[in-house]
């Protein structure tokens, strides 16, 4: 699907707003109806107020992609480094759930465990459907989570429902082939490989199908897209657009990440990210489409811990191994420590937005 140059707009304005011009007030929830906010309340990814107080963890169990993009590398791995596609262990299934278990028990303020990587969870789907159904089993108080880019999503839309996946975050850079095919040159679909504009046309095709079906089943979208001086950063306006049509509640607008130390392709060409101002103005002209997030921290395929504070090294493969968890103590303790939590952030609420809606 291409954008027409009425739905491309013309380039974001400068913005000084420190919280993101279009960005939401608040927790970032005020425009949703209360069913759906009492999903979102204490999630660290959607909620503006939640990230302070809720953590989250990203299971690596999902090493295999089906895309080559140009601003990613999923070989290079630095501890102190946040950035998607980034994981020190990939995980079996059965471990994911281990390290569940062992973080829930430690870090009670755990809400979310997500499968963001280190490739696409989807291009795994055996690993991460399988890890989903066991930690729904094990620890049925968490929300789970799943990131994707699209490619493969139409087929699994049923069973994400099924197993209860609540939130699906896909990436979407572009609805115009010939921007995506500078984004993402291949894609691999049923062991055959697509190049150029055809490859890009199908992924957004496919995207767009799959963000439709997940919102028809009430699933929440929220739909990331990395900002590119040069190459999409006029064209994310269409972006935010065409999957607000199509059912997605949030935009989280993500600024390049290429340091040439990193090894991606745009980091070897000198592709340079969006300044601070371009990506306020950016993310003020995608808000007037949808609501547009503004504190995500691009983290890690292992991340652990609040927003900003990985503590992902505390959790290596051998030490989960020997930690004893007791599953029911650690679960009791969890909720009564959200339940302090989310009736303080009730309190924070502005009156408005404590109304509900339909």
């Amino acid at each position: 699907m291409s954008a027409t140059p009425s739905e491309t707009g013309p380039a974001p304005a400068g913005c000084t707003e420190a919280a993101g011009c279009g960005a939401p007030a608040g927790d970032g929830l005020a425009h949703l109806p209360e069913r759906v906010r009492e999903k979102v309340r204490d999630h660290p990814c959607y909620s503006e107020r939640a990230h302070h107080h809720f953590a989250r963890l990203h299971v690596a169990v999902a090493p295999g992609c089906n895309l080559r993009c140009n601003y990613c590398n999923r070989k290079y791995d630095c501890a102190n480094e946040s950035r998607p596609g980034v994981a020190s262990e990939v995980l079996s299934p059965a471990e994911a759930v281990r390290k569940t278990l062992a973080v829930a028990a430690e870090i009670p303020q755990l809400s979310v465990v997500g499968i963001a990587g280190p490739g696409d969870a989807l291009a795994n789907p055996r690993r991460s459907l399988e890890t989903f159904e066991r930690i729904r089993e094990a620890a049925p108080d968490l929300h789970l989570c799943l990131s994707t880019n699209g490619l493969a999503l139409p087929e699994y839309v049923d069973r994400i429902v099924e197993l209860g996946v609540e939130h699906v975050t896909v990436t979407v850079n572009a609805v115009d082939p010939a921007i995506g095919a500078q984004i993402h040159p291949a894609v691999v679909l049923e062991r055959r490989r697509r190049r150029g504009e055809e490859g890009a046309a199908l992924l957004i095709e496919r995207q767009l199908h799959g963000v439709a079906a997940l919102a028809e089943r009430g699933v929440l979208v929220k739909v990331n897209s990395v900002a590119i001086p040069g190459i999409n950063h006029r064209h994310l306006p269409a972006v935010a657009q065409a999957v607000r049509r199509r059912g997605a509640f949030l935009h989280n607008v993500m600024p390049l990440i290429a340091d040439p130390a990193y090894g991606t392709y745009f980091g070897r060409i000198g592709q340079r990210g969006p300044t601070e101002a371009e990506l306020l103005g950016l993310r003020a002209a995608c808000g007037s489409a949808m609501p547009v997030m503004s504190h995500c921290q691009q983290c890690r395929a292992d991340a652990v811990g609040l927003l900003g504070e990985d503590r992902g090294a505390e959790f290596s493969r051998e030490r989960v191994a020997a930690a004893a968890v007791d599953a029911e103590q650690g679960r009791a303790r969890r909720q009564a420590v959200r339940a302090e939590l989310n009736a303080a952030l009730r309190r924070e609420e502005p009156e408005e937005a404590t109304g509900g809606g339909a």
